[in-house]
């Protein structure tokens, strides 16, 4: 039997963070990206304390130029090619091709402010100033685990009940699903398949606002009754995360409209209607 729902006790069982401490930083990454240009940096790493660091880059620029290929994550970009600025001469060029000169290489150098920082030796080693870098570029990428950690998070109670499950799993499977959902094809995050019902899920949690929350629950508000509406198929929602105290309402209507949402309080109640 399904519990009875209860929106205000659904709101106060929302969780401030999903993050554990393993979310912030991705050390693993760092240490490939770090790996990758490993020899380049040493090479570079001789123009720290150059005090005539024109001849230091011409040093290097004869023994392999393509050192200098990976200079632009020493200021904390990664151009690949893209990046576009203004040169010495107001020009706009690729940052990429300040590195196919000893000039470019110079002009880079000085107009950062680099030359100073490695004259100075205000830093020691670029291999280490590098993964420093990457691991504040690396917070660019927390918005992105932040998904993963959700679905981690219900893959383990998944996992721990012993329930069957496949994830990412894309509406085109199945015919009538298709063609209540129209030209929209769908992504869930999570399928289970019982004997009485095929469960399509979808997680997420958010920790702030914003509008792509109202846009989330429009969403699923839309979607849920289409799948209902065909036999053997029920829409499920897991949702957590105080950043939909901001919205409430949108949150509301959605819960009154969708019959299976829970969070990771009650999640248990689902559990226990699959095993049901």
């Amino acid at each position: 039997m399904t519990p009875m729902k209860d929106f205000n006790l659904f709101m106060s069982q929302l969780q401030e963070t999903n993050q554990t401490l393993d979310f912030f930083c991705d050390f693993d990454k760092i240490s490939l990206n770090v790996e990758d240009i490993k020899l380049s940096l040493c090479m570079l790493n001789s123009l720290v304390g150059a005090p005539d660091m024109r001849r230091a880059v011409e040093t290097i620029w004869k023994r392999d130029r393509t050192a200098f290929k990976v200079m632009d994550i020493l200021i904390a970009v990664r151009s690949e090619g893209k990046k576009v600025v203004l040169d010495s001469q107001s020009q706009c060029v690729v940052l990429d091709s300040l590195f196919d000169s000893v000039d470019g290489v110079m002009e880079f150098l000085n107009d950062t402010g680099l030359t100073e920082v490695f004259q100075q030796q205000k830093i020691k080693n670029l291999v280490d100033y590098v993964f420093g870098i990457e691991t504040g570029l690396d917070t660019n990428a927390r918005k992105n685990r932040s998904g993963h950690v959700m679905e981690n998070m219900i893959a383990h109670v998944f996992d721990s009940q012993k329930i069957n499950y496949r994830q990412e799993v894309y509406s085109s499977e199945w015919p009538a699903i298709s063609k209540v959902l129209g030209d929209d094809e769908k992504r869930f995050d999570f399928v289970i398949e019982t004997e009485q019902k095929i469960f399509l899920i979808e997680v997420n949690f958010y920790s702030s606002g914003g509008s792509k929350l109202n846009e989330i629950a429009r969403s699923y508000s839309d979607i849920a009754p289409k799948i209902n509406s065909v036999s053997g198929f029920e829409f499920v929602w897991i949702t957590d995360g105080i950043g939909w105290k901001s919205a409430r309402n949108k949150l509301q209507e959605a819960y009154n409209i969708i019959p299976s949402i829970y969070n990771l309080t009650n999640i248990q109640d689902f559990i226990n209607l699959i095993k049901a």
